[in-house]
């Protein structure tokens, strides 16, 4: 089964955006593929092209970090993002090692992923679904984010660059929970606190200062390195010819063929920022260029060319032309021979998708504790004070709606946070400001309306003195 080019291999994944495949592209290097529900991509479709479009921006300007986007195609009733690389989630790799990595490696992911986001955020946008299933290590070492606003470009919301700062400090105490004692676990919980009060640029800035106490290795990543290339030969390699089965609602053979197929990083849609104004400062406009992009120590750049899959979208031919072998009929020909099989295709793959729904339900998320905590008891002259409430969660997925209630009366106002499957915990601040002379006790409380687990609403709250 080829896509674009990419035949598929035996290795999937599910996310939350749609499931993944690993591929080998047309020149034989490993890439990826990842397959959106048919459904769900039907009616974001054009939310996808500028999403991917903003990501393509960020890499022309130099932006490091980011797993690099090939392109966005669709076949018939289906879209699919192909990447370049074919590389393990952080997850992935937990679940092998554990549940647990060295200090070294946990503060190398920590680093580059927060220097990634900060990036991002500088840009106007942001992550919208960061977690361990979307962070992925290359074969050296180096953590890159998967899935930058896929899963919000789906759902047609709009994430927070808060959000993405709170899944950081979640994952960063997941990582760290196995470092108990020593100086490495003493720089991880300061990071996390650097984030918690003042953001994950403080975070990357208290990771960079601490190196010296780090186990040798830490800047070149070997372990993490090591484990990733470890990981590949411990998993089947490429099957040849169609896999059944390879992905959840599909049968084999369902791809059309190349020439059937539309990249669609080609449509006028493309070029529109999905981000602010700013957004794409600095960065080409036009989506027909190729990205030169270098991502760690040791890894080739591609070549300024178009690739073999590019020219197979454009010419309009099929992936068998691209082996050698005769072209197949022509697109207007194959559609009326073929019209009455995408139909029971469709019919096939409804039924599939719904099935396997049903097998899998989604366990929806139920809050069952608040901690809300101040970074300092005591403010001075035109200070700060830091609230940050830990709220606490089945682990399931949904939409968290709370409030903020300061002590000076303050007019409320309803908020929400998503919050993402497998994440048990999420960070919510608040920063209230305090200026002129005076002294005055404080005090603010975390109200989480909904959903709990015991139907009603759940709150904690801290305090804090003003002088001045």
């Amino acid at each position: 089964m080829t896509v674009a080019g990419h035949r598929l291999t035996g290795r999937t994944r599910i996310s939350e955006a749609g499931v993944w495949t690993d591929a080998v592209s047309p020149g034989g290097r490993p890439s990826g593929v990842l397959r959106f529900e048919p459904a769900a991509a039907a009616r974001a479709r054009e939310r996808l092209v500028a999403t991917v479009a903003d990501d393509l921006r960020l890499q022309r300007g130099g932006a490091a970090g980011l797993l690099p986007v090939v392109d966005l195609v669709a076949a018939r009733d289906e879209v699919w993002l192909i990447t370049g690389r074919a590389m393990p989630s952080l997850d992935e790799l937990l679940r092998s090692a554990g549940g647990h990595l060295d200090a070294g490696s946990v503060a190398a992911v920590l680093l580059e992923t927060a220097q990634t986001l900060a990036s991002v955020h500088a840009a106007g946008l942001t992550h919208g679904a960061f977690g361990a299933g979307t962070v992925v290590v290359s074969e050296d070492g180096a953590a890159l984010l998967a899935e930058r606003g896929l899963v919000a470009a789906l759902r047609g919301e709009h994430a927070p660059p808060e959000h993405d700062v709170a899944a950081w400090v979640t994952l960063a105490r997941r990582l760290a929970a196995g470092q108990t004692a020593g100086p490495e676990a003493d720089l991880l919980r300061r990071a996390i606190s650097a984030a918690t009060a003042h953001g994950l640029a403080a975070a990357r800035d208290t990771l960079l200062s601490g190196r010296e106490g780090l186990p040798p290795g830490f800047m070149t990543r070997d372990r993490l390195a090591r484990a990733a290339r470890d990981f590949f030969g411990s998993v089947p390699g490429p099957v040849p010819g169609p896999v059944p089965g390879s992905l959840p609602g599909s049968v084999p053979g369902s791809v059309p063929a190349a020439g059937e197929a539309v990249t669609l990083l080609d449509l006028p849609s493309a070029v529109p920022s999905a981000a602010s104004s700013g957004a794409s400062s600095g960065a080409s406009s036009g989506m027909d260029d190729d990205v030169l992009m270098r991502f760690g120590p040791g890894v080739p750049t591609e070549a300024p060319s178009e690739t073999t899959a590019a020219q197979i979208w454009r010419s309009g031919r099929t992936s068998a032309v691209a082996q050698g072998r005769p072209a197949a009929a022509p697109p207007r020909r194959r559609r009326r021979t073929t019209a009455w099989a995408g139909t029971a295709l469709l019919a096939i793959l409804i039924a599939a998708v719904i099935l396997w729904l049903r097998q899998t339900p989604a366990v929806e998320a139920a809050v069952s504790g608040v901690d809300v905590k101040v970074a300092k008891k005591t403010v001075r002259c035109d200070g700060t004070a830091d609230f940050v409430g830990v709220v606490t969660t089945n682990g399931g997925a949904g939409t968290i709606r709370y409030l903020w209630i300061r002590s000076d009366d303050r007019k409320r106002q309803e908020q929400e946070q998503r919050v993402s499957s497998g994440d048990t915990s999420v960070h919510l601040p608040l920063h209230w400001k305090v200026t002129g002379p005076g002294s005055f006790k404080g005090s603010a409380t975390l109200r989480v309306l909904s959903p709990t687990t015991t139907g009603k609403s759940i709150q904690d709250a801290a305090s804090f003195t003003y002088k001045c």
